[in-house]
């Protein structure tokens, strides 16, 4: 909880300063709620969906790019042996939860990383430390890292941020 609600507060002073977000991880599921979707069993602070709902606002006055995980992994257990699959983030079925970021939503990551002069990343987009969800935030450590090569500054906070590179 309170780790997404600090990334709440960094991308409220960010629409201020930034050309374009990526919302991916668990941050991803309190907007679509926001947006008056279920989320099923996803990891969701509602408290915070209204804060969600400003910052959409926020973004589209200052026209500052809020790229939300449009489609996702789900799951139906919280394991390696959990079935899985890909939907749209709008369509999360009752008792599955959102798991890591969906193959279509990382594409459209990449193509705004690769394009970014300066990225400040806070956070991984799945659960990482299980093997069969961790494609979305290998796909991220791999573009920024690619970026970076390219010319790009990049700024990595917090702590598992941090174990996910490492890991990659």
């Amino acid at each position: 909880g309170s780790k997404v609600s600090s990334k709440i507060a960094v991308i409220e002073n960010l629409i201020n300063k930034a050309d374009a977000l990526v919302i991916g991880g668990g941050m991803t599921y309190t907007f679509m709620k926001a947006k008056g979707y279920s989320v099923g069993n996803s990891i969701c602070e509602d408290d915070k969906v209204d804060i969600a709902k400003n910052l959409m606002k926020m973004a589209e006055e200052k026209n500052v790019k809020l790229l939300i995980s449009q489609d996702v992994v789900v799951a139906d257990d919280f394991s390696q042996e959990a079935n899985t699959k890909v939907v749209s983030t709008s369509e999360i079925p009752d008792g599955w939860e959102g798991i890591d970021m969906g193959p279509k939503s990382r594409e459209n990551a990449r193509e705004v990383i690769m394009g970014a002069k300066t990225i400040l990343w806070n956070g991984p987009v799945g659960v990482f430390e299980i093997d069969k969800f961790s494609e979305g935030t290998k796909a991220i450590a791999e573009a920024v890292a690619e970026s970076t090569k390219q010319g790009a500054v990049s700024v990595l906070g917090g702590g598992d941020t941090v174990a996910a590179i490492e890991k990659f």
